[in-house]
């Protein structure tokens, strides 16, 4: 194969016999964990049956990611990398080369070099392609490595008509105004090629734009699908709206669901692999004007963080949450609206509860990830085991600590109370704005009071607020009256307060990259206990939380103002309402 080196004179590279490079790469692969031995297998008796390129077959089976593959053979076949943001605007445009061919064997002329033709290649391996855009072009080919689904947008936006991947498999949908409430119909129309595509496409932007769930909604003329991103919704790119049966159908025989009930909610599960990731979906239907709404929760169980620092726990808070946990028997609450990370803080503190001396048993509804050493309990209340049903046969287990996910009635109160009192630790959840309200909460449940002081140990009370990437800040100085405002100076006095603010860029466009958690932590006092007794209100016992030494949530979101980890736009979202 022909390919210009460093000093731009047209040398002979070998790249060798295809099979030793293919099983360098996956040998690569394995070596950096991006590959797993059991995947491999799995991979090479598929090829086995249906023949294929072996590594091309890793990435469409979902078991590594494109970009993986493209590193490993990027350093193994000492090749350039290059991707999409390094394209040109105009590229050279050989005679009698067709973009079809180019489009099948994904290769992208970017450049030419002293009479060599530059090209992207998803697959460099490739002799063969080589040779024949070679002979094509009359020149020598200099290859660089490039990412799969890149260079088809390359080719359509350089060669084509400038549409989207996403627009280019729409293309090859051919849907038109058939009888779509045929069954059978919508079953094929979702099994086909380019809607299985689609959906696929779907779910891959999701996991690269770090979504943590896709709502796909039909309207009359449209079909919109939004992500969220870092806990806002994005719009983003959506199949054509005569695609809409057909692509939701299709999640829905992912998720085993009934495709023929479209007048009833549904919910069910998927577990996909997309770029090598093992994601575990959550799938909710609901009928609504134009057809129905569907929102997959991902589950991203690979990138979990179970540490109280990346939860955003600082040393003092850290310190006092801790010793909660280690007391012998009592409760714990974690209060916050959906989607405030409450499990994965409940997680967090079961895993370092977890240690060999400790039965731990969780119930949860659904069960969101899997802990190693900690038996977990799914709750199907269809069937009757529901929190409070799993909780009385969970007693009867011997448990030293006990997680429940909801606090829903006063059924599992009394229930984890009475555990409490009977010695064991007792995690769980409720749905308050914050601390304080935890306690009038289960009182307006109909808890019994002394019963509530006798085993409350704390409640954790937390918001999830973006973060600023190091890289895309931008420092200033707070004006004098947004400091009166805000309040600094009543619990962190300076001379001058600085803070940061987001730098959005092409690569960032919000500027915000991650979240973590704003907390406050009541600690159960003689103080709080007489005002329980008492009935005081959630303003009363939060005051003398605070006069007690709590940091209020909106306190500690300031805190993280000043040290540059978020915006003081993003603690005002998320504390107005508490």
């Amino acid at each position: 194969m022909q390919v210009t080196d460093t000093d731009n004179e047209t040398t002979e590279t070998a790249v060798g016999d295809p099979g030793t490079a293919v099983d360098e790469v996956c040998e690569h692969l394995i070596e950096a964990g991006r590959l797993k031995p059991a995947d491999l297998k799995r991979a090479v008796a598929y090829r086995e049956q249906h023949g294929g390129d072996l590594v091309t077959l890793l990435v469409r089976l979902g078991l590594v990611s494109e970009r993986d593959v493209a590193d490993a053979e990027s350093r193994l076949l000492n090749l350039p990398l290059v991707l999409q943001d390094d394209y040109p605007e105009e590229a050279p445009q050989p005679e009698h080369l067709s973009v079809r061919y180019l489009q099948q064997n994904l290769l992208l002329p970017i450049d030419e070099e002293e009479g060599c033709l530059v090209v992207v290649m998803a697959n460099p391996r490739d002799d063969y392609a080589l040779k024949a855009l070679s002979m094509a072009c009359g020149k020598p080919i200099s290859p660089r490595v490039g990412v799969a689904s890149e260079i088809e947008n390359g080719i359509e936006k350089l060669f084509g008509g400038g549409r989207s991947q996403m627009g280019q498999i729409a293309d090859r949908l051919g849907a038109g105004e058939e009888d779509l409430e045929d069954v059978e119909h919508l079953r094929d129309l979702a099994s086909e090629a380019p809607v299985i595509r689609l959906v696929n496409l779907v779910l891959q932007r999701a996991v690269e734009a770090r979504a943590s769930d896709i709502h796909i909604e039909p309207f009359e003329n449209r079909l919109k699908v939004r992500y969220r991103i870092d806990g806002v919704l994005q719009e983003v790119e959506s199949p054509p709206a005569s695609s809409t049966a057909a692509v939701i159908s299709r999640v829905k025989i992912m998720a085993n669901l009934n495709i023929a009930e479209r007048r009833l909610p549904q919910d069910g599960r998927i577990m996909h692999r997309v770029q090598g990731k093992e994601l575990d979906l959550r799938v909710s239907t609901v009928p609504t004007s134009h057809g129905e709404s569907v929102v997959m929760r991902i589950l991203d169980r690979e990138n979990i963080v179970l540490n109280f620092d990346s939860l955003g726990f600082d040393d003092t808070l850290r310190k006092q949450f801790t010793e909660v946990l280690e007391m012998p028997h009592g409760i714990i609450l974690v209060t916050g609206p959906t989607g405030s990370g409450k499990t994965t803080t409940l997680y967090t503190a079961l895993s370092q509860l977890n240690t060999p001396e400790r039965k731990i048993i969780t119930v949860e509804d659904p069960v969101e990830y899997q802990l190693e050493g900690i038996n977990q309990i799914q709750a199907k209340p269809s069937i009757g085991l529901d929190f409070a049903s799993a909780l009385r046969a969970i007693v009867r287990q011997d448990p030293d600590v006990i997680m429940i996910g909801e606090m829903r009635d006063l059924e599992t109160a009394r229930i984890a109370i009475q555990s409490a009192l009977t010695g064991h630790m007792v995690l769980s959840t409720l749905h308050t704005n914050d601390a304080a309200s935890g306690i009038t909460r289960m009182l307006d449940m109909g808890v019994e009071d002394y019963l509530l002081t006798s085993t409350v140990n704390a409640i954790l009370a937390q918001r999830l607020v973006r973060t600023l990437h190091p890289d895309h800040r931008e420092q200033y100085e707070l004006p004098l009256y947004m400091v009166e405002e805000l309040g600094l100076p009543q619990f962190h006095y300076q001379d001058h307060y600085e803070m940061y603010k987001p730098v959005p860029s092409e690569e960032l466009p919000t500027g915000y990259h991650g979240r973590q958690a704003i907390v406050e932590l009541v600690r159960m006092s003689d103080g709080l206990r007489r005002l329980v007794m008492q009935h005081a209100t959630s303003g009363d016992i939060q005051e003398l939380a605070v006069t007690e030494g709590m940091r209020t949530m909106y306190q500690d979101g300031l805190l993280k103002c000043l040290a540059g980890v978020t915006t003081v736009e993003e603690v005002l979202r998320v504390t107005q309402d508490s």
